[in-house]
């Protein structure tokens, strides 16, 4: 029987079976405590995906962001996702909601999230509709944290100034608001 041949023509020996349980059972346990941190918490993803988002709806996030004194308004007065005059935090990134609490508990400013994962906002990865960012209301305070803590990036292709947390979360001042990107919960 031939031995299977890899890409570029070296023999890979015979075939072994991996077995999934080391991932398997650590996604389990990553899934587990997430719920426990966030009733009503849904991951998505498949079980390849090592970085999947764990989703939140629209009342855990108000739930979380109640409990840290986060504020959160809409021109429209409503929460619904396919509506862009309204801040919707459905299909929120647990990581994202944690960010805005570190950010408020670190801060010790006021907080008032204006963007969510309503329809909107401009596309991309790591972008509002995927649960990645919130708009923050520019206040004094949370402003002078944000550029007195963090380091200066430069200015994004739009020309708004950006600043980097040591996590790797970023800041965006985009003249009215404060346009934040969550890659992870910012040491939460």
């Amino acid at each position: 029987m031939k031995s299977p041949t890899a890409p570029g023509g070296t023999s890979t020996g015979p075939k072994r079976r991996r077995h999934r349980t080391t991932g398997t059972r650590v996604r389990s346990v990553v899934t587990a405590l997430a719920l426990v941190a966030a009733p009503g918490a849904v991951v998505v993803g498949g079980a390849g995906d090592a970085f999947a988002a764990t989703k939140i709806s629209h009342a855990t996030a108000t739930s979380m962001f109640r409990e840290v004194g986060i504020t959160w308004s809409s021109s429209g007065n409503c929460s619904n996702r396919n509506n862009a005059t309204c801040t919707s935090f459905d299909q929120l990134n647990l990581a994202t909601a944690q960010g805005a609490q570190t950010l408020k508990r670190a801060s010790g400013c006021a907080l008032n999230v204006t963007g969510g994962t309503e329809t909107g906002h401009a596309s991309g990865t790591y972008s509002h509709w995927n649960g990645y960012k919130l708009d923050f209301s520019k206040y004094t305070c949370v402003g002078n944290y944000i550029k007195n803590t963090f380091t200066y990036i430069g200015v994004r292709g739009d020309g708004a100034p950006q600043w980097r947390s040591g996590s790797g979360n970023v800041y965006a001042d985009e003249g009215n608001h404060w346009d934040v990107t969550y890659h992870n919960c910012g040491g939460c």
